[in-house]
């Protein structure tokens, strides 16, 4: 698979996105973050797009780890290798080990899982697969996320949804082999 946008480097980012690229391509332990020096050639939208995420992950009222169970679930759902490379890492980081993984790629019937990780993943689950989620799961989901959090939760969830689509469309090269 090719990608059908090239990466790219400071004639197409500008100094701006390219030095915004470098520096998250440093801190995601990558030479080149593809996602980021392609959809860096969009000018300010790459701007815009970085803050509404940041606002997310890692700035958003859900925890870290919570988040990070999120993301992986979705791009398991979503078959999307990049996000997964990322996002083990990231995830171990907030505390996601290897047997946690397993019960995240399993889903929500996996055995282990807390109330709270039965209704997260629950309803990302239904998110995913049928754009909406059930009155019984938001019930469920209610009784562990505030209104607040809640309506995070679905941008979230949402946003990688989206964002595993933009890197299938754009056939993104994974950063790691």
């Amino acid at each position: 698979m090719t990608a059908r946008i090239q990466p790219g480097r400071f004639k197409e980012l500008g100094p701006i996105n390219w030095g915004i690229w470098r520096v998250l391509s440093k801190a995601a332990g990558a030479p080149d973050a593809h996602l980021f020096s392609t959809l860096g050639r969009t000018g300010g939208l790459f701007r815009g797009w970085l803050h509404y995420s940041g606002s997310l992950m890692p700035g958003g009222r859900i925890s870290r780890h919570d988040t990070e169970l999120i993301i992986l679930r979705v791009a398991h759902l979503r078959q999307c290798e990049y996000e997964m490379d990322h996002h083990i890492r990231l995830g171990r980081k907030a505390g996601i080990d290897a047997q946690e993984l397993a019960r995240i790629i399993e889903g929500p019937n996996a055995s282990g899982l807390s109330s709270r990780h039965h209704a997260t993943l629950t309803a990302v689950d239904e998110l995913v697969t049928t754009k909406d989620v059930t009155d019984v799961t938001w019930n469920m989901l209610s009784q562990h996320l505030d209104d607040r959090r809640l309506i995070e939760f679905t941008l979230l969830v949402t946003q990688y949804d989206g964002l595993a689509t933009t890197i299938a469309a754009l056939r993104v090269q994974r950063d790691f082999s």
